[in-house]
């Protein structure tokens, strides 16, 4: 009956089921606002979610005009199928659920996004997770299936849940996927999505199923390296905006890109995925795609926002896609606090 009714509601109501509603007063219609989150990721296991510095990250996403962050915890997997994650229990969950709790007592959403952790693996990434024997097909579900309702028991009070991320190569696997999705639901009553990578996204087969289309918005802007004009990076986000508007309306469900993010590189315009950083005008080519995208992203009842990738906790160390430089924040401040 709970597919039933999820599958008839309007796309305004499930809208309003993702991002943060708010009324002036009880006379007035109630208001959406866009998704405007972070990514707040991690050097190690996770740990640092559970911090002060944690908290005191929080704030300055907040101050920056950020209205959601998202976590993501990990499990890893093998080549045999083998989904396994550390002992987290015996530090209580406490980079999990103290997230949420300090989340909301800034009057930010939250939203729990877990990864399955490739390295080590035969796995080039995430999107080429697949096996070759049914007995590792069974294993990986089984233990995939365990872990991610593991995480949505735990996590329980976070506004919103990701079932899975980038995981395409195994989404022809559906009976599988809607026994997770309804089992986590069981466990878990806020809304939920898949990420998808943006080459995969329109073969999902489960989307009726869950409240909103997660998308990795790693879209190529350019045909060639180099520092891109703004008309072209406006140009090429109204096309993606185009096809995301239209496959949005075919499923009655929002898309919310559940990540979005560029590299200080030359190739960034071009292929925004890599994470090779460096080249001639690299931190001008970030800003520009970042810029041009945080522009086309304006209210929309179908694309409801994103988060972007990503940021750190406490002192800052080399890393690639770094949303908490100068530059970036100055970007991020003038699309979503300032407007």
């Amino acid at each position: 009956m709970l597919l039933v009714v999820r599958m008839l509601l309007p796309i305004a109501v499930l809208v309003a089921i993702f991002v943060t509603v708010a009324m002036d007063s009880p006379a007035e219609p109630v208001r959406s606002e866009p998704v405007r989150g972070m990514t707040i990721s991690c050097h190690a296991w996770g740990w640092e979610w559970g911090t002060d510095e944690m908290v005191e990250s929080m704030r300055e996403l907040k101050a920056l005009g950020v209205n959601w962050i998202a976590i993501h915890p990990y499990a890893g997997i093998r080549g045999d199928g083998t989904v396994g994650s550390r002992r987290y229990a015996d530090h209580g969950f406490e980079h999990l659920t103290r997230p949420i709790r300090e989340a909301k007592a800034l009057g930010l959403k939250i939203m729990i996004k877990p990864h399955l952790a490739y390295w080590g693996s035969p796995f080039s990434w995430r999107g080429d997770i697949t096996f070759e024997t049914d007995e590792q097909w069974q294993r990986f579900f089984t233990g995939y299936e365990r872990w991610i309702v593991q995480m949505a028991e735990i996590c329980h009070d976070a506004d919103a849940f990701v079932v899975g991320t980038e995981l395409d190569k195994t989404i022809g696997h559906e009976k599988q996927w809607r026994r997770i999705i309804s089992r986590v639901r069981a466990s878990y009553g806020g809304t939920l999505t898949y990420a998808a990578n943006w080459t995969d996204y329109q073969r999902v087969p489960f989307w009726d199923d869950l409240d909103a289309i997660g998308v990795q918005a790693y879209f190529p802007l350019t045909t060639q390296p180099g520092l891109p004009d703004k008309d072209d990076l406006d140009l090429a986000w109204a096309a993606l905006l185009n096809d995301l508007v239209a496959f949005s309306r075919r499923q009655g469900r929002p898309v919310v890109l559940s990540e979005l993010g560029y590299a200080r590189s030359t190739n960034a315009a071009l292929r925004p995925w890599e994470g090779r950083e460096g080249g001639e005008h690299a931190d001008e080519i970030q800003r520009r795609c970042m810029a041009a995208a945080l522009a086309a992203l304006n209210d929309d009842e179908h694309v409801v926002g994103a988060f972007l990738w990503k940021w750190f906790t406490g002192p800052q160390r080399r890393s690639n896609f770094l949303m908490s430089t100068p530059a970036m924040r100055q970007v991020i401040a003038e699309h979503w606090r300032d407007q």
